[in-house]
């Protein structure tokens, strides 16, 4: 049914949702983000499953946004770019209003969208050898549509420490950053992840949904207007001369032009 995604239900009810493009590090191409929004519809409107995990295939969670789909942004018209930009918001959105518990799964690296993934989770517990980034600015770019989830995560202060300089951090960091719950060595991880579902299956479905549903409406409003905001930004952002010169320095291997580095 999918290709760039993988969903599983073992027989308790537990989802596997598995973002599948190993050899592009998980990078999130306009067909991943249109699998995503569909295979959340269909999970959250399936009455067997329980609880959601959210992982990535291969040595990386998710690299971000890939950037050869990005390019292609730039040389389309307002109206397509547009249409791109609300695909990957409403994926996020998607997500993140998903009346099941979603646990994220962190097995590798994290980048730029990834974080904005992780972010959607209601619990993400990684693995200590990671790293993480809002790494958009160095392209020209900025974390926009992932923007709600990840200050909503983190809260304003900790996100300004990162948000805009690009800056890796560790696994350690990013629990102190509070996107990560918690981080285990990798041989550990799928018992923490176990240990994370298990109180769920003895929880009534419907007043698990209706509970994440209420710390949505009294969290931090993510709304149409605050998701059209996110688009126009990033649709500009896609039209600017900084996010050519970034993405085409990215593809030419070489340093943009406000490099100093």
């Amino acid at each position: 049914m999918f290709e760039t995604i993988t969903t599983e239900i073992d027989t308790r009810g537990v989802a596997t949702l598995t973002l599948n493009r190993p050899e592009k590090h998980n990078a999130m191409s306009g067909q991943m983000l249109r699998e995503l929004k569909q295979a959340a519809a269909a999970l959250g409107a399936d009455d067997a499953v329980r609880v959601v995990v959210l992982t990535g295939a291969g040595k990386s969670f998710c690299a971000g946004g890939d950037l050869g789909w990005m390019r292609e942004q730039m040389s389309m018209d307002l109206e397509t770019r547009g249409r791109e930009a609300r695909i990957l918001a409403e994926m996020l959105q998607a997500l993140n209003t998903l009346p099941k518990p979603l646990i994220g799964r962190v097995q590798g690296n994290a980048f730029g969208g990834g974080v904005g993934m992780a972010s959607v989770c209601d619990v993400a517990i990684g693995v200590d050898s990671l790293t993480m980034g809002l790494t958009e600015t160095r392209l020209g770019l900025i974390p926009a549509t992932i923007g709600p989830y990840v200050i909503a995560r983190m809260g304003e202060a900790k996100a300004r420490r990162v948000f805009m300089s690009a800056r890796l951090f560790d696994a350690e960091e990013a629990v102190r950053l509070d996107l990560l719950a918690r981080v285990v060595p990798a041989e550990d991880l799928d018992a923490a992840i176990e240990a994370e579902i298990k109180p769920y299956l003895s929880c009534a479905p419907g007043a698990v949904a209706d509970a994440k549903a209420l710390t949505r409406a009294l969290g931090p409003q993510i709304d149409e207007a605050t998701i059209d905001h996110t688009i126009e930004a990033l649709v500009a952002r896609w039209n600017s001369p900084e996010s050519a010169e970034g993405i085409g320095a990215f593809f030419e291997k070489r340093k943009p032009d406000w490099s100093k580095a």
